[in-house]
């Protein structure tokens, strides 16, 4: 297996690390990531089928499991009952017990609001150069994910706030100072979240939190943190893909000089796909081997961690035609950005939603819209998106 250097936050990587990806692709399925001392997954078949080998899992076997630092104590607690790190048996009750409140009727519905949001949030831009992010690719998923959760909206910037500080954690760039912060944040997201899920068994509304309140399978229901855990899961996870695939993509149709109008009604699904495949918000995932295993040739031993590059995968040559060209028109494959297997992504219907609806408004109420300033990525891999996107209406 090829071993492969590149720092992970160094600036011109993270601006664009497409280039690396090709360069470690063309050495094999998997090759060893030296910075991150972890064989990592590149090509698309090998991520897609490591996402969904259950001889590969998120949680760690549990004799290899170490005492975790007493400071992220309020951190490792969300993470302790979340969907996203539990595996069978205890993810199938979960994501059971969440299907049944976070319904695909539940999404539907919210079609008119998000719809009414878009608008609301164009017709507030202003005529001078703003920040598309701050004004409308952020406000769109943050504040339909507080009224499905039913929480009120002038929370949003604290949900923010949080949402970003818990998510640093996952970030090539974490140090001790991103761990106090994400601790202190899951400390006060979680006494928010505890305090409205009382007021809501109380006084249930037509919400999210109602309904995973009530949510029961085979006579369990969701436990206090788990309830919290999930409503925060979903805030985060969801929130943060969706900003980075709005502003990705609007900065992809803006730099190519490509007429929205074309894609702003029937075509808006292929080029959802084409932003999801082409800039993912979300680059690495990783697994741990639950057995020794032979795959794409390594020996894997029980305990081992892979990293599935998703970002390498949705640009891999073997299933797309040339996949570093942006094109909304090509054929729609199934790429990697929600995952797959057992964990792929519970919101990904809500985020396509929400792209197809926002984007289609965004493009046909302002077709002129012009970039005002080079846009930048953030240095915060393994997610991929903008610190602004600067634009004039």
């Amino acid at each position: 297996m090829k071993t492969v250097f590149q720092s992970p936050v160094k600036p011109d990587f993270v601006q664009n690390p497409y280039p690396f990806y090709d360069m470690a692709r063309a050495e094999g399925d998997l090759v060893y990531w030296d910075d991150y001392e972890k064989v990592a997954a590149v090509s698309h078949r090998a991520v897609q089928a490591l996402l969904k080998d259950r001889r590969f899992g998120r949680e760690v076997p549990a004799e290899l499991q170490r005492p975790r630092p007493a400071h992220l104590a309020p951190w490792l607690n969300v993470e302790a009952h979340s969907l996203l790190e539990a595996e069978p048996p205890r993810h199938t009750r979960l994501r059971a017990l969440v299907m049944r409140a976070f319904t695909s009727r539940a999404i539907t519905a919210l079609e008119p609001s998000i719809l009414d949001l878009s608008h609301t949030l164009i017709d507030r831009f202003p005529t001078s150069p703003f920040d598309l992010l701050d004004a409308f690719c952020t406000q769109v998923p943050v504040i339909t994910i507080c009224r499905l959760l039913g929480v009120p909206e002038d929370m949003s910037r604290d949900l923010l706030r949080w949402s970003h500080a818990m998510v640093a954690m996952y970030q090539a760039s974490r140090t001790r100072q991103t761990e106090d912060i994400a601790a202190a944040a899951a400390q006060d997201f979680t006494a928010f979240l505890g305090d409205y899920i009382e007021q809501r068994r109380n006084d249930p509304q037509d919400d999210l939190i109602t309904r995973l309140i009530a949510a029961e399978e085979d006579g369990e229901k969701l436990s206090r943190d788990e309830l919290v855990a999930t409503c925060i899961l979903l805030l985060n996870a969801g929130h943060e893909a969706t900003v980075h695939s709005l502003g990705n993509g609007v900065k992809m149709v803006l730099e190519l000089g490509i007429d929205p109008l074309v894609f702003a009604q029937d075509r808006i699904d292929g080029l959802v796909e084409e932003i999801l495949r082409y800039d993912p918000p979300l680059h690495m995932f990783t697994r741990f081997a639950y057995e020794d295993v032979e795959v794409f040739g390594h020996e894997f031993k029980r305990g081992d961690e892979v990293a599935l590059l998703l970002g390498a995968a949705n640009r891999d040559p073997a299933v797309w035609t040339d996949p570093d060209t942006f094109d909304p028109s090509r054929p729609i494959v199934t790429n990697t950005s929600f995952g797959g297997g057992l964990h792929f992504c519970v919101g990904a219907p809500l985020a396509r939603l929400e792209m197809r609806i926002a984007l289609t408004a965004l493009f046909e109420r302002c077709s002129n819209m012009r970039l005002t300033a080079e846009p930048e990525y953030s240095n915060t891999y393994h997610f991929h998106g903008l610190t602004r996107l600067m634009v004039q209406v």
